[in-house]
């Protein structure tokens, strides 16, 4: 059986890398064209050694006449960037977009968090992403809109960790939603390998963790709240075609996120910690109970592991996998609800999860080429 030949654009940085990695294993894609910017000219061995058989791939310029002609297109670009790149490509392929510019359904919130020029929005590739339930009160989930679909939106790594950690809760209205608060433990591979600031270099990083981006001004938060309120719709059951609202104009829609990442002294993976004050519903809920929710929220998804009572997410269980780790607590004092998420912030969090996307859009097993093991220690 012939391959889907696989240009990648961006191909020597971090996200480019993680995609070539997998896609180099996957039986059906094989890669035929890498670009780059600062890279052109040399070999992807020079930048991406550990991954053998595609080392001596010529890296070359970023333009739309090297990345025709393939049936897959991977943009692993900055945000602003893949966007314009985009509307200049054809259309008879499957484009994935590893960045943030077709992920927003919102212009107004692009133009708050990012600026610049607003690009319509692309099937979001987050398959078990809950937006709704259908007549029977079953979930409905992100992963029927991808068969078929030509161009995905790859989902931010902070925004899949939280999503992950908190969506069974918002789901069935066990929290407030006015005051949702996620904490994060990021490796410093979610900054990119471009060095931009001093504090990313090695001899300043090892040993410290150090807050970024804080204040509210951390782009994957409207992207967060995005998905919180696809969540949401399950409470009605109901699921609007565009907004993915189920309760337009109700007070539960106003969902409020307070974000903080922390950088910590690990090459990839996050770790979210997201909490909510209890709803009147999850208050009057047993803890066996709420465990239950997210119990037949993740029962079937592949990707998805809850662990055992007692047991806690850990980054190094899911490192170099498409694996999400699960956990969730209830501080009764605090009258809070707590869910924890361990991802792997270049494989689940982006490469990983664009993939599993991928494999549904072609037709292919959704797990084809990918793995829920883990490297380590």
């Amino acid at each position: 059986m012939s391959k889907y030949t696989v240009a990648v654009a961006g191909a020597s940085g971090y996200a480019g890398g993680e995609m070539l990695r997998i896609l180099a294993a996957h039986p059906a894609f094989e890669v035929t064209t890498v670009t780059g910017e600062t890279s052109a000219g040399s070999k992807l061995g020079e930048h991406m050694p550990h991954i053998p058989t595609l080392k001596d791939m010529i890296i070359e310029p970023t333009k739309p006449e090297a990345l025709s002609n393939h049936d897959v297109i991977v943009l692993a670009l900055p945000h602003g960037v893949s966007g314009a790149l985009a509307e200049k490509l054809h259309a008879d392929c499957a484009i994935v977009d590893l960045g943030a510019d077709h992920r927003l359904e919102s212009g107004e919130a692009w133009a708050q968090y990012y600026g610049g020029d607003f690009h319509q929005p692309w099937v979001y590739g987050m398959p078990e992403l809950i937006v709704g339930k259908d007549a029977n009160g079953e979930y409905r989930r992100q992963r029927e809109k991808l068969p078929d679909a030509s161009l995905i939106a790859g989902p931010g790594c902070n925004v899949t960790a939280v999503t992950l950690a908190f969506q069974p809760a918002v789901a069935e209205g066990l929290v407030k939603f006015d005051d949702i608060v996620a904490d994060l433990a990021v490796g410093y591979s979610g900054a990119g390998k471009n060095l931009k600031r001093p504090n990313l270099l090695a001899a300043e990083a090892f040993g410290c963790a150090t807050p970024y981006s804080v204040g509210g001004v951390h782009r994957h938060i409207p992207e967060i709240v995005q998905n919180l309120r696809h969540a949401a719709a399950a409470i009605s059951g109901e699921c609007d075609e565009h907004t993915g609202l189920g309760f337009k104009n109700k007070p539960e829609a106003d969902i409020q996120v307070g974000f903080t990442p922390v950088l910590v002294p690990m090459a990839r993976g996050i770790l979210a910690v997201v909490s909510a004050k209890l709803s009147d519903k999850g208050e009057a809920m047993s803890d066996e109970s709420i465990r239950e929710v997210f119990a037949q929220a993740y029962e079937g998804q592949r990707f998805i592991e809850l662990l055992g009572v007692g047991d806690m997410p850990a980054t190094a269980n899911v490192l170099g996998s498409n694996a999400a780790q699960v956990q969730v607590a209830v501080d009764r004092n605090a009258k809070r609800l707590y869910g924890f998420a361990a991802i792997d912030n270049l494989n689940r969090g982006t490469a990983g999860q664009t993939v599993q996307s991928l494999n549904i859009a072609l037709g292919l097993p959704e797990d084809q080429g990918l793995t829920t093991i883990g490297v380590a220690p």
